[in-house]
């Protein structure tokens, strides 16, 4: 009999900016106690990231738009994901501001952080970015 993977977590938060804070918290709770510790840190600046642009780029201006956040375990890392409602049209990409520039590093934290992360986009509408963690050091 084949070993049953663990259910992935899934949370919905409101398409605003105060889901931030509330999804970074509610996600690195989730962790097992043990693995607090190794990657809580990382997975709360992946998820403040995430949700923020998520919020900011593919969130439409409904009240009742929705960002997806799931979270699981798999083949030595923690994966998260981060779904956005939007029509799609643009896919996340690293940008290289000038050092004047107060924003646009998200994605470049999410690729120095994450062992492996990608875009997707979602089979009706809006886009998902999966990041994941190393349980166990590099890549």
């Amino acid at each position: 009999m084949p070993e049953i993977p663990p259910v992935p977590l899934h949370w919905r938060f409101p398409a605003q900016p105060a889901s931030v804070p509330r999804a970074r918290h509610t996600v690195t709770r989730a962790l097992p106690e043990d693995v607090r510790p190794r990657l809580g840190g990382d997975l709360a600046l992946l998820t403040s990231e995430l949700v923020t642009n998520a919020v900011r780029h593919g969130a439409g201006r409904g009240e009742d738009e929705c960002v997806e956040v799931v979270l699981w375990p798999a083949e030595g890392h923690y994966w998260l994901a981060v779904c956005d409602p939007g029509t799609g049209a643009a896919t996340p990409t690293i940008r290289r501001p000038g050092a004047d520039c107060e924003g646009g590093r998200g994605l470049l934290l999410v690729d120095r952080l994450a062992a492996a992360w990608t875009v997707r986009p979602r089979p009706v509408c809006g886009t998902s970015v999966v990041a994941g963690l190393a349980l166990h050091g590099g890549s």
